[in-house]
């Protein structure tokens, strides 16, 4: 069992209808003049793309708190030259270089750091981008621009513009799954949240196996044939009343999410049990190793959602922000998640499930190559590295660079606005047709900016 506290959820959290989105909301069924006769129209159905999609789904890899770009996968042999040189004149600030010692793996030469030697096996399927950047260095902005594309304002999620786009394939699931959410962090429950879309499109927040995300919909000392006949008797009177009122976007939305919760009762258990899994396939996965056992059921979880048809799935790892002890704390971090990562990578590549799902790995923002006082880095949000894998890029490239320290990105920059719009591109869809009007203009994900990084597309 993930021990992800229940501190990791909302402070106040909603029953399971609410976090499924529970009331579907006004706007999700708004126009619906002819629900009465023809039914209440699920926001959550499966769309066609704009054009032809490269991916059919995400794993999103979320590394909250920053991990340090010059001790993993962006190799500055210059540090190592200037290592304890301050870095201008007076500074007590002094280049550091990484305790963690760059190779070149694979066909591609890609370099990485020895903190992923299981990952660095897959180095041919990763596309690392060198030259991320984004707009600001504090935690709880750099948190919220990641995940909704904006700072400054309520935003949709990046996983609540994939499930507007595009719908879900499981009508038994929700489309977006969010696990081990650390809701206090850079906006709390905004980060999966859904902002103006449809209340269907927000993030279900989970802890992991073992929690029964369906004990808010149970009907108390009402079990078997008695309860599939309550829940019929309720919804028929529902449909009565949305008949006779004609209009009623509440109603219309709470009809949808029960029967959305109904139908999760039978699938979701099955489906975040591991009990069906080998115990060659728990052990390549980390799973009974202590230190590995978290981040392992996550990434097995995300595989078992992602295989029966949700959309978005996000996993969560925080305390990557090393302002104090690096050294050992990335170095905890990369044990815990490097051997899940790459067994999820091999696992996707088994079930034929890797060419379509978009893999994206990284964290808000990067670390400076040097060192403070406190024996770690700081932040760095004007040049870091992300890196993607599957569902339509290509596999072994460096694309961008930084300087030659590894601080500031400097050739073929990419914002984080274009890191959004290539991944709605690969998913099929044109970031600036993906919109939504509310409050008198058209938004979308990426605002007024961005360009797809068309060098990465395989």
């Amino acid at each position: 069992m993930i021990s992800c506290t229940r501190s990791d959820l909302p402070s106040s959290r909603r029953g399971f209808l609410q976090s499924l989105g529970g009331g579907f909301g006004s706007v999700a069924l708004s126009g619906m003049a002819n629900a009465a006769t023809s039914g209440a129209r699920n926001p959550l159905a499966s769309r066609g793309s704009h054009f032809p999609a490269r991916a059919k789904r995400v794993i999103c890899l979320f590394m909250r708190g920053g991990p340090s770009q010059v001790d993993t996968f962006d190799y500055k042999p210059a540090l190592s030259k200037m290592d304890g040189q301050p870095v201008s004149k007076g500074s007590t600030l002094k280049y550091w270089e990484s305790p963690w010692k760059f190779r070149q793996h694979g066909q591609s030469g890609m370099w990485i750091s020895d903190l992923f030697p299981n990952l660095a096996k897959h180095a041919d399927d990763l596309c690392v981008l060198n030259s991320m950047h984004t707009d600001v260095g504090n935690h709880p902005q750099a948190v919220l621009q990641m995940q909704t594309g904006s700072f400054q304002f309520a935003r949709p999620s990046m996983g609540a513009w994939m499930l507007y786009g595009l719908g879900t394939e499981n009508q038994s699931l929700p489309g977006f799954i969010t696990i081990c959410p650390q809701a206090g962090v850079g906006g709390g429950a905004r980060n999966y949240g859904n902002a103006f879309l449809p209340a269907a499109c927000q993030g279900t927040p989970i802890l992991a196996e073992g929690q029964n995300l369906t004990d808010d919909v149970q009907l108390p000392n009402i079990v078997g044939a008695a309860s599939q006949r309550t829940r019929s008797l309720t919804q028929a009177l529902n449909r009565e009343r949305l008949k006779r009122d004609r209009v009623n976007e509440d109603l219309e939305g709470l009809i949808q999410s029960y029967e959305l919760a109904f139908r999760m009762q039978t699938e979701v258990p099955d489906v975040m049990s591991l009990k069906q899994e080998s115990p060659d396939t728990l052990a390549a996965y980390g799973i009974g190793t202590k230190e590995t056992e978290q981040f392992g059921r996550q990434c097995l979880l995300a595989r078992r959602f992602a295989e029966a048809g949700v959309r978005f799935v996000q996993l969560n790892v925080g305390r990557w922000d090393n302002h104090v002890d690096l050294v050992p704390i990335h170095g905890e971090l990369g044990r815990a998640t490097d051997q899940p990562i790459a067994a999820l990578i091999s696992d996707l590549k088994q079930r034929g499930m890797f060419d379509d799902t978009l893999l994206i790995w990284g964290g808000e923002f990067g670390r400076p190559p040097y060192l403070n006082k406190t024996k770690g880095r700081d932040h760095d949000h004007l040049g870091f590295t992300m890196w993607m894998a599957g569902g339509g890029v290509k596999g072994g490239l460096r694309y961008g660079q930084t300087d030659e320290f590894g601080y500031k990105a400097v050739e073929n920059k990419v914002h984080l606005h274009d890191f959004h719009a290539t991944i709605l591109h690969l998913m099929g869809l044109d970031h600036e047709r993906l919109t939504y009007h509310y409050s008198g203009r058209d938004f979308r994900l990426t605002d007024v900016h961005g360009n797809v990084v068309t060098d990465v597309l395989g």
